[in-house]
């Protein structure tokens, strides 16, 4: 971060009393931006309810936090958990998100954005919960050209018409160190060569981007993400509002790309950007990326190649002025985090 933009993250300050000790009831803890804002709502001096399938893909922040600071429940979304989670929270941040379709797992966009959201809402509203903060994404709204971003819309009215006291964010591509998305940045303006069938190697001499690659996206810290998550827990003043979460860089996809390759250490300067036709990648994402040929990171689905061709960007001052903040600039952070992504 630059010396003329003050640090988002104010976690060493002492909670109000009034407002504190709150118990919050979190899900899609184990996830990257989850794993971030268990860190900022523990520092700012909450108990945290996790739902996990997995206790120990939270990792080291169970040996790091307080005693009795964090609990978990071990389930998903669609059984007993939720409800058991919710029981004597003050407050429920729900992150849970997919990306990709998994239909073999029962993975699809409506059953965990809709038919998940509805389930956290109807415990939160069975236990008396009242405070209730949603993870949405930019470019959520009706009639989108994606699944993903219709059934974020629909997740989104279940929240408006719950009666919770609700807040909704809307962040355009989450960025840090310990996200899939950078890992494979890392992969891709460092690898020569990835693997086929999990063991021969192939050569990777580009580095892939869908359409003309000028769609315009705004990167949005992982940092300042999870302090407005859980700022929020206790902001009174963001109940009934939607707000949008976006850094204050824009730039193209192929800017991005560039930048990656300027900054990630291990970088190849003789790669270059290539572009794949539209049409081409949906033909690719309907045949080859359906086949396990790829690394599963590397993979695509159509509605990841429709969604690089519309525009990610938002007004974050809304978002800064309620929680005192100003957004992390991306080419700071990631010259500050660079080496450790892929760790």
């Amino acid at each position: 971060m630059s010396e003329s933009t003050p640090t988002a993250t104010v976690s060493n300050e002492a909670p109000a009393p009034e407002k504190f000790p709150t118990r919050v009831f979190l899900t899609g803890a184990t996830g990257f931006v989850g794993r971030a804002v268990l860190r900022e709502l523990i520092a700012k001096g909450h108990q945290v309810v996790c739902l996990a399938r997995d206790r120990q893909r939270l990792g080291k922040i169970l040996s790091e936090a307080p005693a009795g600071r964090i609990e978990t429940v071990k389930g998903d979304l669609f059984d007993s958990a939720v409800a058991d989670g919710v029981k004597g929270a003050d407050a429920v941040v729900h992150l849970v998100g997919i990306i990709v379709e998994s239909k073999l797992r029962g993975q699809t966009f409506r059953r965990v954005h809709v038919e998940g959201t509805q389930r956290v809402i109807e415990a939160a509203q069975a236990a008396g919960v009242k405070r209730y903060v949603h993870m949405s994404a930019l470019g959520t709204r009706p009639n989108a050209v994606s699944e993903y971003h219709r059934t974020k819309w629909a997740a989104e009215n279940i929240v408006r018409a719950s009666g919770l006291d609700w807040t909704i964010f809307r962040p355009s591509l989450i960025h840090g160190p310990g996200g899939e998305f950078m890992n494979m940045m890392k992969t891709f303006v460092c690898d020569a060569a990835v693997p086929v069938l999990g063991f021969i190697p192939a050569p990777f001499p580009v580095i892939p981007y869908f359409g003309s690659g000028e769609a315009k996206l705004q990167p949005v810290s992982v940092k300042d993400v999870a302090h407005c998550f859980a700022a929020a827990v206790s902001s009174p003043e963001t109940i009934g509002k939607v707000l949008e979460l976006g850094g204050p860089q824009t730039c193209t996809w192929k800017e991005f790309y560039k930048i990656c390759q300027e900054l990630i250490p291990c970088a190849k300067p003789w790669k270059r950007l290539a572009g794949v036709p539209v049409p081409v990648a949906k033909v690719l994402a309907h045949t080859f990326m359906r086949l396990p040929l790829l690394p599963k990171a590397l993979r695509y689905d159509v509605g990841q190649v429709i969604m690089s061709q519309e525009d990610s960007v938002c007004d974050a001052r809304p978002a800064e002025e309620a929680f005192g903040i100003k957004m992390r600039d991306f080419r700071t952070e990631l010259a500050a985090y660079a080496e450790q992504i892929g760790q």
